[in-house]
């Protein structure tokens, strides 16, 4: 009875025995998995390395874009400068047209001043306290007077560029004559040549600015 009491403790142990080792390593077994699975989980968590950073393509991309922005705000601001620019001058050109519109015959106008001072001298010899036996002396003055303002008037005009014409002699020339008629023509008178001038006309450095009215001489005594 003792001895078969014996035999169950030991049989009894063992097994207590063998179940703790399989226990265990289902412990093991079960560490391991789990302990892969995380490290798989880890492995697949981490990002590429791509997605760390920027590549290179994106880093020169960036770049070439920075750069192309600056050139962009330069040549805005040096745009902006030519237009300023652009319209200050505008202005000043406008400012001297407008100038020169104003005063661009002051000069004209101060040499006829001193025309206008011989005639003005002129008029006074004809003043009312002129006596009868001066009236020869003051003819003489006025004579004078005369033609220092013509010669004055001559001067003026050939510094300024403006011609008086002569037109005697000339083939007629609708851009520079007026016809007012025509005329028989006389011995050694061209026909369709000018034979009499009416009033002169004048060029202002070589434009005609004032036709020159005249007779043009024809080969029948007809008249218009």
């Amino acid at each position: 009875m003792a001895a078969r009491s014996l035999w169950a403790v030991q049989r009894l142990q063992r097994l207590l025995a063998s179940g703790a080792a399989s226990e265990s390593r289902g412990w093991l077994h079960q560490f391991s998995t789990a302990t892969q699975r995380t490290a798989g989980e880890d492995c697949s968590s981490e990002d590429p390395p791509d997605v760390l950073g920027p590549s290179l393509a994106e880093q020169a991309l960036r770049l070439k874009a920075v750069k192309l922005e600056k050139e962009v705000q330069d040549l805005t601001l040096r745009y902006q400068r030519a237009v300023a620019d652009c319209e200050n001058i505008r202005r000043r050109t406008q400012r001297c047209v407008e100038d020169a519109k104003i005063f661009g015959i002051q000069s004209f106008c101060k040499d006829l001043v001193e025309v206008a001072d011989i005639l003005e001298k002129t008029a006074e010899c004809f003043s009312e306290g002129v006596k009868p036996e001066d009236h020869k002396l003051t003819l003489e003055k006025v004579f004078q007077g005369l033609s220092l303002l013509e010669a004055k008037l001559k001067s003026v005009f050939a510094k300024h560029g403006l011609e008086k014409m002569t037109p005697i002699g000339d083939k007629y020339d609708p851009h520079e004559h007026e016809l007012i008629c025509h005329m028989p023509a006389g011995v050694g008178v061209q026909p369709g040549t000018v034979a009499l001038v009416r009033q002169d006309g004048y060029k202002l450095h070589g434009r005609t600015i004032r036709l020159a009215q005249v007779e043009v001489a024809v080969e029948s005594q007809r008249r218009l």
